[in-house]
């Protein structure tokens, strides 16, 4: 019972802090199947920013681009599904859903996980909420934290309650979480110059910042 409060009130701060955005047991996971012959090494499942076109958004496909070009291993992607508007619970269940199925058929991928602005609350909440709650019904079975090589997240509405792995302390040593300057979804400020530093939350903002070849630097080291 307590363990289930503790997830509530964890969860809680994760969607309240996700509406800034918005003006060791063994894994039950089945047998690999046939379609893991083709699997990639290392897979990116990002999440865009809120309101970007469908597919990785311009953050996350810099980020890609340039880790792509630091490892000598085949990266794949995949494009959480979802409307990136105010639909978090809704984003994380296509990745929560995504990732358990790559888990299943190829077990040897190593999964880099990733958002930015609403795409990294959507990433909160698959990493952090161990239940079922507040419409987000896919939860990761235990162990699927072994299949997660690293994490990297971009304007983070959580870090006004601090960063994810407060949450998920398993993730500690293997996420990156980058705050371009005074961006105020991820840098907790006087409400009054939310409008005038608002262009540092803009995805351009932080790959004219060299962030997204930052965190590329961060996670290849880790695959």
């Amino acid at each position: 019972m307590l363990a289930r409060r503790l997830g509530d009130i964890g969860l809680a701060v994760i969607f309240t802090a996700a509406m800034l955005v918005v003006p060791a047991a063994l894994p039950s996971f089945g047998m690999p199947s046939a379609a893991a012959a083709g699997c990639p090494p290392v897979q990116v499942v990002f999440a865009r920013g809120r309101m970007e076109t469908p597919g990785p958004g311009a953050l996350g496909n810099a980020f890609i681009s340039s880790l792509r070009s630091k490892v000598n291993k085949t990266v794949g992607v995949y494009a959480v599904n979802y409307p990136a508007d105010t639909e978090v619970a809704q984003g994380a269940n296509d990745m929560s859903r995504h990732v358990q199925n790559m888990i299943t058929n190829c077990p040897n991928t190593r999964l880099v996980l990733g958002g930015y602005s609403l795409g990294a609350a959507v990433t909160d909440v698959v990493l952090a909420a161990p239940i079922s709650a507040f419409g987000f019904d896919s939860p990761l079975p235990p162990g699927a934290d072994q299949h997660i090589a690293a994490v990297a997240l971009f304007g983070n509405g959580s870090q006004w309650v601090g960063p994810i792995t407060n949450f998920s302390p398993v993730y500690n040593d293997r996420t990156i979480e980058l705050c371009h300057g005074a961006d105020p979804i991820c840098n907790p400020a006087d409400p009054n110059t939310w409008k005038a530093n608002w262009p540092q939350h803009l995805a351009g903002a932080y790959i004219d910042a060299g962030m997204a070849n930052q965190a590329a630097d961060f996670v290849a080291g880790k695959l």
